[in-house]
C-alpha cells in the first residue's frame, strides 16, 4: 500500500464541498488514515510550499492557503500518488478531463479545489508537515 498526502483547499471548504470531495474519494478505493481541518497561517504555508519560493506565484499562493480552512488528509490505497493525482485532474479545471475533480469543482487554476503529492518523495515531505505517525490510523 502506498501513502498519499492531499489537501481540500480554502476554496472547496468555504463553498462546503469538502463531504462531496471526501466522497470521490472514498469511491475511488481510497482509505482515509488521516484527516484535520486547519487553518493555515501564512508562514505554514510558505513553509508547506518552499519548493515554489522563487515562482512568481508563491505569494499569492501562499495567501490564498491561508485564507480559510483547509482540510489535510493521508490517502492509502495501492498506487496512491498516481491514482490520487488522475483523480484531481490537471492544474487548471479548463484542462482536466471531465469526471475528475478539479474538472467537477475547481473554479480557476488557483481555486482548483484540492491538492496532491506529486511523487513519493513530496508525500514523504508533506505527510510528516501536518502529521505524526501516532495520527495515522
Amino acid at each position: 500500500m502506498e501513502r498519499t498526502f492531499a489537501i481540500i483547499k480554502p476554496d472547496a471548504v468555504q463553498r462546503n464541498i469538502a463531504g462531496k470531495i471526501l466522497d470521490r474519494i472514498e469511491a475511488g478505493g481510497f482509505k482515509v488514515i488521516g484527516m484535520k481541518r486547519l487553518l493555515l497561517t501564512t508562514e505554514q504555508a510558505m513553509g508547506f510550499y518552499y519548493v515554489h519560493r522563487e515562482r512568481p506565484f508563491f505569494k499569492d499562493l501562499c495567501a490564498f492557503m491561508a485564507s480559510g480552512p483547509v482540510v489535510v488528509l493521508v490517502l492509502e490505497k495501492d498506487g496512491a500518488i498516481a491514482e490520487w493525482r488522475k483523480l484531481m485532474g490537471a492544474t487548471n479545471p479548463e484542462a482536466a478531463e471531465a469526471g475528475t475533480i478539479r474538472k467537477d469543482f475547481g473554479v480557476s487554476l488557483e481555486k482548483n479545489s484540492v491538492h496532491g503529492s506529486d511523487s513519493p518523495e513530496s508525500a514523504a515531505f508533506e505527510i510528516p508537515y501536518f502529521f505524526n505517525g501516532l495520527e495515522l490510523v
